[in-house]
């Protein structure tokens, strides 16, 4: 069985620095595992990862989407295990490593772990749905699947449309069916989680916001809003659909930014209480430890792992 490396952990922790010189270190490839980098056009708001900061290390996933577009674990599964099949299979070369890294826990799951084999997506469903408002919606996956109601992202139409679908086409509760996973290649992962005391975490958020915005997320987020305008509702990343409001004169520019840094801060909340739950990861707090002996001390479970 051949090995990769998870690198998780809540927005604004600092996964992309120590993901790049960690890769250096063991020749590894990067496969994001980032449900808003996955993207075209979020750049700013989304803390996309340039060139220059690639530093030669290839990366995967990153900009092979519009944002309208119906994206989704599943899809984001089958690519993963086709990019590891085909380094699982480049024979006669020496294949690189591979390093998972991202905050968004059901995608990287969906790797290791494996994910349930859902039926594809109905396009009548869709349309039926897609005309409903999010109170509608909540209130029929309620009807249909509590559990899931209780876990979903309530905010985000595109998971509350796929869940009730499945369930439609199913007859059963999605909730259910998601938890039949089946791990589709041959790799096994040392999975590392990164935190920070909440208070400093707080503090990178925010200050993360204020520079996105002093770096053109305002400009960003307007051409996104002017090239999507008959599909925004199916633009739920964090930074554009609070600027969105703004636009549209619902909430002044001041409430915008803070409301997008609150909205970052629940949002690295729900990510720590959901690699919590996880098993099998070695945690690592930058408050506590630093990059260096942190990157130390992967690199020695690494080889032993």
């Amino acid at each position: 069985m051949l090995k990769g490396i998870v690198i998780a952990g809540p927005t604004g922790v600092g996964k992309t620095d120590l993901s790049i010189k960690l890769a250096k270190e063991i020749n590894s490839e990067i496969i994001s595992a980032d449900a808003s980098q996955i993207y075209k056009d979020l750049n700013i708001g989304t803390a996309k990862i340039t060139l220059s900061e690639m530093r030669e290390i290839k990366h995967y996933m990153i900009d092979i989407v519009n944002p309208d577009s119906d994206y989704s674990v599943g899809d984001f599964e089958k690519e993963v295990n086709k990019i590891l099949f085909e380094k699982e299979n480049s024979f006669g070369t020496k294949s690189k490593n591979i390093m998972l890294v991202g905050g968004t826990g059901l995608y990287i799951k969906s790797v290791t772990d494996g994910f349930a084999d859902l039926p594809a997506k109905n396009e009548n469903i869709r349309r039926e749905l897609d005309k409903k408002s999010l109170e509608e919606l909540q209130k029929i996956l309620k009807d249909l699947d509590e559990k899931a109601w209780s876990e979903i992202d309530l905010s985000n139409k595109l998971r509350l449309v796929r869940a009730i679908e499945v369930c439609r086409l199913t007859g059963e509760k999605f909730s259910e069916l998601r938890l039949k996973n089946k791990k589709n290649n041959n790799y096994k992962f040392l999975k590392i989680f990164l935190t920070r005391n909440r208070d400093e975490l707080y503090e990178r958020i925010n200050l993360r916001v204020e520079i996105m915005i002093k770096n053109g997320l305002v400009e960003e987020a307007k051409k996104v809003y002017n090239k999507y305008r008959e599909n925004l509702y199916k633009i739920s990343s964090i930074g554009y659909k609070e600027l969105f409001l703004y636009f549209e004169n619902k909430i002044s520019f001041d409430e915008a930014v803070e409301l997008i840094k609150k909205e970052s801060r629940n949002y690295a909340k729900r990510q720590l209480t959901w690699f919590r739950k996880e098993k099998d990861y070695i945690i690592y707090n930058f408050s506590e430890m630093s990059e260096s002996k942190i990157i130390k001390d992967i690199l020695k479970r690494w080889k032993n792992f």
